[in-house]
């Protein structure tokens, strides 16, 4: 009675917050849509959002953590650059880095609106690291916040070797493939000195790639950048001193700067072309919080679990991130 009282409780509060969040959010909704204003004028800058790991698809925050979707902005870059009305791109970076092959999609999208003659400034946020730096780099003008994380030029791929464990649990995976290679990185086997020497020459061709965009974007000497290109992170401050960040200043700070080189005069109105609605964020905090809520009560439920169906539960994680272990073949900026 007493874990069914509780149960009751808990869905009976959860309940009632997420109805009158979401009467909140549609009442917010209902007032918006009357009293906004129309937002486009003759002469815009559009704000792009790089925020979360990049990716090169799927969801980009509706249900879970948010990602820098590649696929959505560089359609966001393409609109901005078709655009008569646009003349700018302000590019707000608040990503670690991600998907190598998503950073450079970025990045060539970015390329080609800045052939278009529209000039293109970032606003570095809290870190702008990585891959965060590697779509940054193609800017007019950059800023950061003295106390911004940027830097971390580099090329990472990681595996996991859980052969050892499998052995102790009685895990045995048995394969069938094609050729030698084709269970590289598998995390049921240690990797061959050959394949170690193969992933060691993809990182150092892309590592080069990413050196090459920083030469060509700040205009540095290729030398100078792999001084400082050792994955390292700077401060804002720091990347500022090393040539790597423009100037420090806010948000605001770098609107003007690019309402300047496009050539506007006043306050520049803004276009926020990938900015949550209310209700996405209204919708994600309440799922988030439901999640929060069912997963505790699970850990809660499972604790009381013996110790076979434990062993039982583990071997099936195990399994299943053996079967996917390819998902996390990607090398990483």
């Amino acid at each position: 009675m007493d874990f069914s009282l509780k149960k009751i409780v808990i869905f009976v509060l959860v309940g009632l917050l997420v109805g009158l969040l979401l009467l909140g959010g549609i009442g917010y909704l209902i007032v918006n849509t009357f009293t906004a204003q129309p937002q486009k004028a003759n002469e815009n800058i559009a704000v792009i959002n790089v925020s979360g790991p990049i990716v090169s698809g799927g969801s980009s925050s509706f249900l879970g953590e948010v990602q820098a979707n590649a696929n959505e902005i560089m359609r966001q870059i393409n609109r901005a650059k078709e655009d008569d009305t646009v003349k700018a791109i302000l590019l707000k970076v608040n990503t670690p880095g991600g998907s190598s092959a998503a950073s450079d999609a970025i990045y060539r999208e970015l390329k080609k609106f800045k052939k278009s003659g529209k000039p293109i400034v970032v606003s570095m946020g809290d870190v702008a690291a990585s891959g965060g730096y590697y779509v940054s780099a193609i800017a007019d003008t950059i800023y950061a916040n003295p106390a911004t994380i940027t830097g971390s030029i580099g090329v990472i791929m990681q595996f996991q070797n859980l052969e050892e464990l499998y052995n102790k649990i009685g895990v045995r995976p048995v394969t069938f493939k094609s050729g030698p290679y084709k269970d590289m990185g598998s995390p049921s086997r240690d990797l061959t000195e050959e394949e170690k020497e193969i992933l060691q020459n993809m990182i150092d061709r892309i590592y080069e790639e990413f050196v090459d965009v920083v030469v060509e974007g700040r205009g540095m000497s290729k030398e100078k950048v792999k001084e400082i290109a050792n994955g390292r992170i700077y401060t804002g401050k720091k990347a500022k001193e090393l040539g790597l960040v423009d100037k420090l200043g806010t948000f605001y700070d770098a609107r003007d700067k690019t309402a300047k080189l496009a050539g506007i005069e006043g306050k520049p109105n803004l276009i926020y072309y990938n900015q949550s609605s209310p209700l996405k964020r209204l919708l994600s905090s309440v799922t988030q919080l439901i999640t929060y809520t069912i997963f505790e009560e699970n850990v809660k439920s499972n604790l009381k679990l013996n110790s076979n169906t434990k062993q039982e539960l583990y071997k099936k994680l195990l399994i299943e991130q053996q079967n996917n272990y390819l998902q996390d073949l990607q090398l990483q900026y």
